[in-house]
């Protein structure tokens, strides 16, 4: 009913660029927070960075000076441009929405499959 795709991961050298993009389609009446996380080895699933639908932002300390979240509401799509790319940044990286299915539902998570992020030395 809904899903999520992710795009943009890859291999870059470190302090290189990447943007990722996640789009969510399906019965989608309207959505709220979204954001992206990521689990890399030996690690949990974490916040990377998440944004209202109106706008605000929140980032782990890790990432913020280095990472852009943005979306574009018309399109289901939150990017996520990631600068100054570091070997400690690898990982897979997860799309996430809190969507409502129709007016009377309660926002439910939805997740992607996941796009992989290798930065290397």
């Amino acid at each position: 009913q809904v899903q999520l795709v992710e795009s943009g991961g890859g291999l870059v050298q470190a302090g290189g660029s990447l943007r990722l993009s996640c789009a969510a389609s399906g019965n989608i009446f309207s959505i709220n927070a979204m954001g992206w996380y990521l689990q890399g080895p030996g690690k949990q699933r974490e916040l990377v960075a998440l944004i209202t639908n109106g706008g605000s932002v929140n980032y782990a300390d890790a990432v913020k000076g280095r990472f852009t979240i943005s979306r574009d509401n018309a399109k289901n799509t939150v990017y996520l441009r990631m600068n100054s790319l570091k070997p400690e940044d690898t990982a897979v990286y997860y799309c996430n929405a809190f969507v409502r299915t129709t007016s009377y539902s309660p926002f439910r998570s939805y997740w992607g499959q996941g796009t992989q992020v290798t930065v290397s030395s």
